[in-house]
């Protein structure tokens, strides 16, 4: 399903946003500045933001102080003035942990959450848990999801958390050209299995990178964002609607 292509207004009422997949660098500035305007002028009035994991392209640990992170922590700290901002981890920033948060103002998330939203019993994730049929990054996500696989690698020097991080997005984008699409997306059944064990009526999630809303049987409908590498991608949800929408990247 293609998003709204539409200039986005600033809307009365009841009001929650999502996003996810932003990939923020210092190589990357557009991205950077389209975040930027997004907080400043679609979040204010809003009940809260999730972001749904890679909000940055690597996060090798909270001790990593580059002025472009601390810029990022301090954009994020004021934008939590006008509303909350909640965090679930991705792939790319599974490291992110308590002292960015509290420099940043947000709350962190588990990896799966659930929330009533507008009435609506809502599951959100990154999404990466559900590409089941990915078999090789399966593997590696259950590793780096253990509590001393982090905690070996926080132990890392910076400048080798570095280097093993610009390792591991080469090789990831090696194995990716070579994969059939289908594989990286999402397992129905693995979206039917949280649906059904969370009680949701409604799934949110990124990482596809694959913006649509795919309604389901049983009066369900799974959501997806998209990134940001052309075009920034929203979701806004209120009590009559769920709408996607995106916006071309500023040049300057």
């Amino acid at each position: 399903m293609k998003t709204d292509n539409l200039q986005r207004v600033a809307v009365g009422g009841p009001r929650t946003l999502f996003i996810g997949d932003l990939h923020l660098s210092a190589e990357r500035p557009d991205i950077t500045r389209a975040f930027a305007r997004f907080l400043d002028t679609e979040l204010p009035g809003a009940d809260a933001l999730y972001i749904l994991g890679d909000l940055f392209e690597a996060w090798i640990g909270d001790d990593d102080l580059t002025p472009f992170n601390r810029d990022i922590a301090a954009l994020l700290h004021q934008a939590s003035a006008h509303a909350p901002i909640f965090y679930l981890h991705g792939n790319r920033d599974f490291l992110v942990g308590p002292d960015f948060a509290k420099r940043a103002g947000i709350t962190l998330l588990p990896e799966v959450e659930t929330l009533t939203l507008y009435g609506t019993p809502t599951v959100i994730l990154h999404g990466d848990s559900l590409c089941t049929a990915d078999l090789e990054y399966q593997k590696f996500r259950r590793l780096r999801n253990r509590p001393w696989f982090r905690l070996l690698m926080l132990s890392l020097p910076l400048r080798m958390r570095r280097a093993l991080a610009r390792r591991a997005r080469a090789r990831s984008k090696a194995a990716n050209a070579d994969k059939d699409m289908t594989i990286m997306d999402v397992t129905p059944s693995a979206v039917g299995h949280l649906l059904d064990a969370t009680q949701a009526q409604r799934m949110i999630h990124g990482h596809t990178h694959r913006p649509a809303i795919h309604p389901l049987s049983g009066n369900r409908q799974r959501v997806v964002v998209g990134d940001w590498y052309q075009q920034d991608s929203v979701l806004l949800v209120t009590p009559e609607e769920c709408k996607l929408s995106s916006q071309a990247l500023p040049k300057s």
